[in-house]
């Protein structure tokens, strides 16, 4: 098949696929969320008032009917009676002409009613004038279609049309034994005079339902422009965010389910830019801190005599430490570019007194201190143990770095209120005042870091664990007349299990 042939056959079933939707789909396809919302109230409301109003007419017009009906047969009733009677005389009646006109007498028409006799299928009687009955004499289609009516029809409610009305009638055979003519009573009642009234009461109807769907589309106008102010919100402000800006939110207010589709919105921008923050800080302190040591290998290799055995292995053992240096700095990177993500901490039951244990025994080999347990909580607390016990001993060698050896390292745990308290305190020089609110940003350097070289990401990472954890971490120094030093502590939500249900750890138990 030829290029033009399948273009050909694509724009083909691609107007048979268009052609195949329907004409108000692709109408409402190009209508905004606020139009269609309209025009679904202002349909539903129009279907509500038509099917009401219609409903009611209905049932109306059956009442009138079965009330013309009911007339219509007490008039049967009461002619029978007359024609079952005797005449004037005091005699049964002879013939059928006697018995139509004894009936006519009988029969005083109301309003919209009209009686007629036909004898031998011609008009015969009617009332007189004066009665302002309903002439049915004069709509000669009626008289036509009443002499069509066989002497054995049964005596029963029908409805006739006309060019001049529509009529509810019942006809009544006459037959007298002896009178071989054949006669009709006609009791009818002009069906549209009756039902005039009822159109009138439904025309206003009409009328009223019209103006109210008008008001209802202007009221529901603005309240769908209210209902969509959020999403609105949304769009604007999704199209004023830009990759190096994430800061744009969305003005909430309500509490129903767009402003509940803001929130989360929002809270999904929260992320994004905690996301590309860190991955912008990432690449910013990788920038930052490896061109150092990789300029420092590149240097030493470049004047690498690589005849002289000395220094090929002072080079080379040059090189290995900046490695191992580049290869912390990077691990140290990614766990605080990890750091707000929601895996970063998996929070267990952890034994806080056991926890305390066996961070003492692992911070033994940091050096030559006198590792002491000042206090231990003896409560189970949710806590990720291995991020928990990164940060402690990430404390408890920064003591280590900043204490004399032989000197002493305090560490415990213990609650206080709500609070789980983990802390290390050392004998150092401690921290001054105008680095203590800096210390825990990325790369500050204090004096011991920038003697041995450290990359400044120790605390950081010990303060995101702690935020990880809902938690802070601060730094606090001893009275003076307790010694010197300083005083790290991580400060925790105390929240255990109780029955499946976190629940505040309220139990302390200190060893002083």
């Amino acid at each position: 098949m030829s290029r033009s042939a399948s273009a050909g056959r694509r724009a083909d079933l691609t107007g048979a696929t268009t052609g195949a939707i329907p004409a108000y789909q692709r109408t409402l396809a190009h209508l905004t969320v606020r139009a269609r919302l309209l025009t679904a109230v202002v349909v539903l409301s129009a279907l509500t008032v038509m099917i009401a109003g219609g409903t009611a007419f209905a049932l109306q017009a059956a009442e009138t009917d079965e009330r013309i009906d009911n007339s219509l047969s007490r008039a049967v009733a009461a002619f029978r009676t007359v024609e079952a009677g005797e005449n004037r005389a005091g005699q049964p009646f002879s013939s059928v002409a006697e018995v139509l006109g004894e009936g006519i007498r009988s029969r005083v028409p109301g309003k919209n009613e009209g009686v007629l006799t036909l004898l031998d299928s011609k008009s015969h009687l009617q009332p007189a004038p004066e009665t302002r009955s309903l002439r049915l004499k004069d709509d000669l289609e009626l008289v036509a279609v009443l002499a069509e009516i066989p002497p054995d029809a049964p005596s029963v409610p029908r409805t006739v049309s006309t060019s001049v009305t529509q009529y509810r009638l019942i006809a009544v055979p006459v037959l007298r034994s002896g009178d071989p003519a054949f006669g009709l009573l006609v009791v009818a009642f002009d069906r549209s005079a009756e039902m005039s009234g009822l159109r009138s009461t439904f025309l206003t109807y009409s009328a009223v339902g019209l103006g109210a769907l008008a008001v209802i589309a202007v009221v529901a106008w603005f309240v769908v422009g209210r209902l969509l102010r959020p999403i609105r919100l949304l769009r604007d402000t999704t199209r004023r965010i830009t990759e190096s800006d994430l800061s744009e939110r969305i003005t909430v207010t309500g509490k129903d389910d767009l402003s509940n589709l803001a929130r989360t919105v929002n809270a999904m921008l929260d992320r994004l830019q905690r996301a590309f923050g860190s991955q912008r800080e990432l690449l910013d302190d990788v920038g930052h801190e490896l061109r150092t040591p990789l300029t420092i290998v590149r240097g030493h290799l470049e004047l690498l005599d690589p005849d002289d055995p000395d220094d090929v292995r002072a080079t080379q053992a040059l090189a290995l430490d900046e490695l191992d240096r580049m290869q912390r700095l990077v691990d140290d990177l990614m766990t605080l570019a990890t750091a707000d993500r929601p895996d970063f901490v998996q929070l267990a039951p952890t034994d806080v007194g056991r926890l305390t244990d066996d961070v003492h025994d692992k911070a033994r080999g940091l050096g030559d201190r006198r590792w002491v347990v000042a206090s231990r909580a003896d409560v189970d607390v949710l806590l990720d143990a291995q991020r928990i016990t990164q940060a402690w001993l990430q404390l408890l060698a920064n003591a280590h770095r900043y204490s004399a050896p032989g000197s002493t390292v305090r560490l415990g745990s213990e609650v206080s209120g709500d609070r789980l308290l983990l802390w290390v305190r050392d004998e150092g020089p401690g921290v001054p005042p105008d680095e203590a609110d800096r210390i825990f940003e990325r790369f500050h350097r204090g004096q011991a870091d920038r003697i041995s070289h450290g990359a400044g990401l120790g605390l950081p990472i010990v303060a995101a664990i702690a935020h990880a954890h809902h938690g802070r971490v601060f730094v606090e120094h001893p009275p003076a007349n307790v010694g010197s030093g300083v005083v790290f502590v991580l400060d925790l939500p105390a929240v255990d299990l109780v029955d499946g249900e976190p629940q505040p750890v309220t139990e302390m138990v200190e060893y002083l």
